[in-house]
């Protein structure tokens, strides 16, 4: 892989980590091979900023229930046991903030959307998907196409670590494609939908898709 040079600013902190030399189970993120991993408009954090749109919901694991709805096969739901018997994959991939920073070279631990999907049976009239948090009034939205992209998980494990409250536990969204906010912190339900339905973000203006490489940021 072909690192960026050592006298980009956007690089000082060293060069970010790669996927060369990750074990082969992990599934790589296909933004992770580009020669120039910060999108236009970003710049490099090691850290993990912490932002919200309302407080904080802090959900014990005994509290937490997880469902799949709307235009499948089966409905799923699933309490915190039962979500951890799901098969658990690896994700390695960047994060790209809307506010303008990018964490590079996160490895996401979780289960993986398209087997969810799998078990849930998508019917042929779904065409998007709704997300819901457990914070109050939250959603958003996602055409199906990047809701089945193959590095999409529920993440409870973020670097070897418990997701916690304050990044979107103990459950959360991640789509490596899109900006962060379509990662939904503090997962509540996915609903699969035929007509597209703008979130809570998108409502307040930003973009309905969200592609960082072109810098889909506001409508």
């Amino acid at each position: 892989m072909n690192q960026p040079e050592a006298s980009d600013p956007k690089y000082q902190e060293g060069a970010p980590p790669s996927p060369d030399e990750l074990h082969e189970s992990i599934i790589i993120s296909p933004d992770t091979h580009r020669s120039e991993r910060i999108p236009p408009g970003q710049v490099r954090t090691k850290k993990w900023p912490v932002l919200h749109a309302h407080d904080v919901p802090f959900i014990s694991q005994d509290q937490w229930e997880f469902k799949v709805f709307g235009l499948v096969e089966n409905e799923l739901k699933f309490n915190w046991n039962e979500y951890c018997k799901l098969p658990r994959s690896k994700v390695f991939s960047d994060f790209h903030c809307v506010t303008t920073w990018s964490r590079l070279g996160n490895l996401w631990e979780g289960v993986l959307v398209k087997n969810l999907m799998q078990m849930a049976g998508i019917l042929p009239e779904a065409k998007f998907v709704i997300i819901t948090g457990y914070d109050y009034g939250w959603t958003t939205n996602l055409p199906l196409n990047d809701f089945l992209s193959a590095d999409v998980l529920i993440a409870d494990q973020h670097d070897g670590e418990p997701i916690n409250a304050d990044h979107g536990g103990p459950c959360r969204l991640i789509v490596p494609k899109l900006y962060a906010w379509k990662s939904a912190k503090w997962i509540r339900s996915i609903e699969l939908v035929t007509e597209d339905a703008p979130g809570y973000w998108e409502q307040l203006g930003y973009h309905n898709h969200g592609d960082p490489w072109t810098e889909e940021r506001m409508e």
